[in-house]
C-alpha cells in the first residue's frame, strides 16, 4: 500500500530515492486532524487584543490570520514536497487568549479520502501563526512560535491524541 524502507520512513522508494506514497489500495473513510500553535506576544500585545480583535492596515489580526490558515491548510500539497493535494471538507481555525502573554491558535481540518489531513491542520496553524507574528511585528520583535504540533488524528490506519 505505501512505499517504505525498514527504517519506517513512508516517502522513500524501494531504491532509497524520494517517492509519493501510493494510497492507491487505501480505505477512503473521513479524516479529521488537529494542530495548534502558541505564540508568546508579550503583555503589551495582548493588552491590546483582549478588548476585541487589534485592528491594522492589512485588517484584524485575528481574523486575518484564521483567514491566511485556512488558505495555506488548503495549498499544502504546493508547499510540502510529495504531499497528496488534498480537497479539504473542511477548516477551521480558532484563536484564543490563554495567559496574560500568550494566544493559542488551533486548526482542524477534515477531509473524506485515502489519506490524512495532519499536515494540512499542522500547515494552517503555522501559517496563521506567522501572520499573527507578521502583523504585530512593529510592536514588538520578542514575539515567539512555539509548540506548534499534532494534538488529534483520526480515520486512518491509527488514531491518535495528545494527551498533554
Amino acid at each position: 500500500m505505501s512505499d517504505s524502507t525498514s527504517s519506517g520512513l513512508t516517502h522513500i522508494g524501494p531504491s532509497g530515492q524520494p517517492a509519493m506514497v501510493n494510497v492507491g489500495g487505501k480505505a477512503v473513510t473521513a479524516r479529521l486532524a488537529r494542530a495548534r500553535a502558541r505564540v508568546v506576544l508579550g503583555p503589551a500585545i495582548i493588552k491590546l487584543v483582549q478588548a476585541g480583535d487589534l485592528p491594522t492596515r492589512k485588517g484584524p489580526v485575528f481574523q486575518t490570520a484564521i483567514i491566511a490558515g485556512v488558505m495555506a491548510a488548503k495549498k499544502t500539497s504546493d508547499l510540502i514536497p510529495l504531499c497528496h493535494p488534498l480537497g479539504l471538507d473542511d477548516c477551521q481555525l480558532t484563536i484564543e487568549v490563554v495567559s496574560a502573554d500568550a494566544i493559542l491558535i488551533e486548526c482542524t481540518a477534515r477531509v473524506t479520502g485515502k489519506t490524512g489531513v495532519e499536515m494540512e491542520a499542522l500547515t494552517g496553524a503555522s501559517v496563521a501563526a506567522l501572520t499573527v507574528y507578521d502583523m504585530c511585528k512593529a510592536m514588538s520583535h520578542d514575539i515567539v512560535i512555539e509548540q506548534v504540533r499534532l494534538v488529534e488524528k483520526t480515520g486512518g490506519k491509527s488514531d491518535f491524541h495528545f494527551n498533554g
